[in-house]
């Protein structure tokens, strides 16, 4: 299995080298936590931690 990196701008997780949701290049293999939003308009998480598209997402980067 690829591993994962998180982007240090919005956190969202990926195994490339450019953020799929920001397209930084910012990436941390450095990270911990998982969420995954499927419907953000609904997800009362989503909604307190600014994330406005459906993905994975690290809770925590360093």
């Amino acid at each position: 299995m690829p591993k994962e990196y998180a982007c240090k701008k919005c956190n969202t997780l990926t195994t490339g080298k450019v953020c799929p949701n920001c397209h930084s290049t910012e990436l941390t293999p450095d990270w911990s936590g998982l969420i995954v939003v499927v419907d953000p308009e609904k997800s009362t998480v989503s909604k307190t931690l600014n994330i406005s598209k459906p993905g994975r997402y690290a809770l925590k980067v360093s």
